[in-house]
């Protein structure tokens, strides 16, 4: 691969990548934003599987399609499952995001205050070794950053749950781009770490639907005042 196509094609999964994650915040079925997230699952993929065949590390390059299977394919599918049952059970009321805390104009404005942020935060580490991977870096540490804002600001479970996988997804594209890809067996314990966390916010998902009749966590603080 010459290195003017895996230039581009590392800034073109870079930001797919981004606007994944900026897209989020524009969506309010729950749906939509699982497939976002997917959307994002596979440019996570797609980075590695670049930064493994530029190095001729075969490793990376499994490690890439070992996270694009995890990420653009199981976490979505059980989050689809956990979208079915309000889906059917209450007629769509739990399937959107009503009524977040920011609305969508102004979170599109942090979103964008949020990369400026990132880019002036990562600009010492890009100064170090200015290559290809390592100037993509804002774009690793923007995800992260919007993916606390999702978490902070969002009221539905569902959604904050999205929001804890686009912050880990910052951190892993953030190693990534820094680093030029992590040994396999760190990789597998975190994609396993993530999965074991996606179980269990499912399970408690579905118990406080079933107890209270809604994941909407300012009305679970109604009930507990």
């Amino acid at each position: 691969m010459s290195g003017g196509l895996y230039t581009r094609l590392l800034d073109l999964a870079c930001g797919v990548f981004l606007l994944a994650a900026v897209l989020v915040l524009w969506r309010r079925e729950l749906a939509a934003i699982i497939r976002v997230f997917a959307l994002q699952g596979v440019a996570l993929a797609v980075l590695a599987v670049l930064l493994g065949a530029h190095e001729g590390r075969w490793d990376l390059v499994g490690v890439g399609l070992g996270i694009g299977l995890l990420r653009a394919g199981l976490l979505p599918y059980l989050m689809r499952r956990a979208l079915a049952a309000p889906a059917a059970g209450r007629g769509g009321e739990e399937v959107r995001e009503t009524r977040p805390l920011v609305d969508v104009g102004a979170s599109l404005l942090t979103a964008a205050l949020l990369t400026l942020l990132a880019c002036a935060v990562s600009r010492p580490l890009t100064l170090l070794d200015p290559t290809p991977a390592t100037r993509a870096l804002p774009v690793g540490l923007a995800a992260v950053l919007i993916g606390f804002f999702v978490l902070a600001t969002r009221r539905r479970a569902l959604a904050q749950v999205v929001g804890f996988l686009l912050l880990d997804n910052g951190i892993t594209a953030t190693a990534f781009l820094a680093t030029s890809g992590v040994p396999l067996i760190v990789e597998l314990g975190v994609s396993f770490d993530v999965l074991l966390a996606v179980l269990v916010l499912q399970i408690l998902t579905a118990r406080m639907r079933a107890a209270f009749g809604t994941t909407d966590i300012d009305d679970l603080r109604e009930l507990h005042d």
